[in-house]
């Protein structure tokens, strides 16, 4: 659990997250940093493009990155996502902590542990290399609503869906 404390970076807007949350990949922790929004999403799952995609983005001891992404389509409105949404920040550059509101990550993810793994970059400048991406195959809901009113404070920020080059994308479960 981590007090909800939201910035509007002007280019997304990012949850901070508290300490406590991790992700284990090969033996590897990764401690949840913040997540933030994409419109539309930046990856493709099975050639299919989302209204929005949510990365987690986390870090290991050693600095490297690991980042989950996870597809939000149209569908019932989401509980957890709507904890946030009641205190979406609108204007670039502000910052909102919001005391006695609480999120769960956990609660923002699918049921599956079905994923596409590569090796990538960031997708804001500067495009480091060197991030372990997730892409989770299956998408979490959102209402129509929901995703209209984080598209109408961000806008279109996806970056465009890049080529492969020569990358391999690994299945897994």
């Amino acid at each position: 659990l981590s007090e909800l404390a939201l910035r509007n970076n002007g280019h997304t807007v990012q949850v901070d997250y508290a300490n406590g949350s991790t992700m284990a990949v090969g033996g590897k922790s990764y401690k949840l940093l913040q997540f933030h929004f994409h419109t539309p999403s930046e990856h493709l799952v099975d050639g299919k493009r989302y209204p929005l995609e949510m990365h987690l983005v986390h870090k290991g001891d050693d600095g490297t990155l690991a980042v989950a992404g996870v597809m939000i389509e149209p569908g019932a409105a989401n509980i957890a996502l709507q904890e946030i949404w009641g205190h979406l920040p609108r204007k670039a550059g502000e910052k909102k902590k919001v005391a006695g509101v609480a999120i769960n990550a956990r609660d923002l993810l699918p049921d599956t542990d079905s994923y596409r793994h590569y090796k990538g970059s960031l997708t804001t400048p500067p495009c480091s290399e060197g991030v372990r991406w997730f892409v989770l195959d299956r998408p979490i809901e959102a209402s129509a609503g929901q995703i209209a009113t984080i598209a109408g404070i961000m806008g279109a920020n996806a970056r465009p869906s890049q080529p492969l080059n020569e990358r391999l994308v690994i299945s897994a479960q």
